[in-house]
């Protein structure tokens, strides 16, 4: 399992009434997929620029996209570019990939696949260890979830992030996220003002 299918994993089976916002769930999706990258050296960072690496076979199908989808960012992009670029759909993308493999399904009513609903997370030995990962406190997986405003995170741990690449990753992340919410909040203004004009 990826630090990203873990990620997925623990968001989908979060309290019903907590949804997470897909937007920054996608980019905290992309920054896991850039840790995980780190780890097997497809990718190494120059300050906060990204360099690609050996393109090497994951085994796992997004996170395999995701290091051909570095040869598409800019020369000396940084990050949170390839956050931008990465992260675009990418909370459906794990979901359909998930559903896929059999670890989320719909509900059922009566043998038939309700039209609407929640997805429900599948009993699978995965989505225990990535539950058992988010209760054990892991610093990378709370940093993620964290960012993507997950907050049933445990608080207890002390531990934080090791690896400079890794905390650059997630500065990133929390950025990004941060920038997307300025976002949002400018459009809802401007929804909201464009409103007041054709009532006033």
């Amino acid at each position: 399992m990826t630090t990203a299918r873990d990620l997925a994993l623990v968001a989908l089976g979060g309290p019903a009434d907590r949804p997470v916002e897909q937007g920054d769930l996608s980019l905290a999706l992309a920054g896991a997929e850039a840790i995980d990258l780190l780890g097997v050296e497809a990718l190494t960072l120059d300050g906060d620029r990204v360099v690609p690496g050996l393109w090497v076979a994951t085994g796992d199908r997004l996170l395999d996209e995701a290091a051909s989808a570095l040869a598409g960012l800019r020369p000396h992009g940084t990050v949170e570019d390839w956050l931008w670029l990465r992260g675009r759909d990418l909370a459906a993308a794990y979901v359909d990939d998930l559903r896929r493999s059999g670890l989320v399904t719909r509900p059922r009513r009566h043998g038939l696949h309700l039209g609407t609903g929640r997805s429900v997370l599948a009993d699978s030995p995965e989505r225990a260890r990535a539950e058992e990962r988010r209760a054990s406190g892991e610093p990378v997986l709370i940093a993620l979830m964290d960012a993507a405003g997950m907050g049933d995170a445990p608080r207890e741990t002390p531990e934080t992030p090791t690896g400079d690449a890794v905390t650059t990753v997630l500065a990133a992340v929390g950025d990004a996220v941060t920038r997307l919410e300025a976002l949002r909040l400018r459009r809802d203004v401007e929804a909201a003002a464009f409103d007041n004009v054709w009532r006033g």
